[in-house]
């Protein structure tokens, strides 16, 4: 059952919608919404895109897993996580353990559709963008998949509608969260059923 102490973790590729959809996700439950990507940017005072290019990637993970170990430590938020957050075994641990994770799952050809005018997206700004998402699909696929309690297709474009659909299945999964001798299935029916549905 949701307590205003419950957290929500919101994980899955760049432009799956976890920062617009947190945001009305918090609204509606009454909860602090943090965007992980926001709180890194704050703390350095400098941008991913400056982040990335001045100290390369493998120190930005670093600071990622930092803002992920102290932001799941809180209680009452709801959390968008960067894409790149599922790739700490460390932070996966935390993610899974602290509060309820929602997997935000797209297609390729949607997140592609999002992201194609955003230039704050430091792995896209390549010469082939489809191909770099689909590596990323493959690679972090199975992560967020193991991290999740709940996975949402977000292929539909209203944002409301999503968020109906994680309140329906939030309050029969965030007793499976905090019991890990919980079995899966319990969470999974539910998001199996509403996916054939969509």
């Amino acid at each position: 059952m949701l307590t205003p102490n419950s957290n929500i973790f919101l994980v899955g590729l760049m432009g799956s919608g976890k920062t617009t959809i947190g945001r009305a996700l918090a609204r509606r439950l009454g909860l602090r919404f943090i965007d992980a990507d926001h709180e890194i940017e704050a703390r350095t005072g400098a941008s991913i895109p400056l982040i990335f290019e001045i100290e390369g990637e493998a120190s930005f993970r670093q600071r990622e897993a930092d803002v992920i170990r102290d932001l799941t430590s809180q209680q009452g938020i709801v959390l968008a996580t960067g894409g790149g957050a599922v790739l700490n075994p460390q932070s996966r641990q935390y993610l899974h353990e602290r509060g309820t994770v929602i997997y935000l799952r797209a297609s390729v050809a949607s997140l592609l559709q999002r992201t194609s005018h955003d230039r704050n997206r430091p792995l896209l700004q390549t010469a082939d963008p489809k191909a770099t998402i689909e590596a990323l699909a493959r690679e972090r696929g199975p992560l967020y998949q193991e991290v999740a309690h709940i996975t949402i297709e977000t292929g539909r474009p209203n944002v409301q509608s999503i968020v109906q659909t994680i309140l329906a299945q939030l309050e029969p999964a965030a007793p499976a969260a905090a019991e890990a001798e919980a079995p899966a299935t319990a969470v999974e029916a539910p998001h199996r059923s509403e996916q054939a549905a969509s």
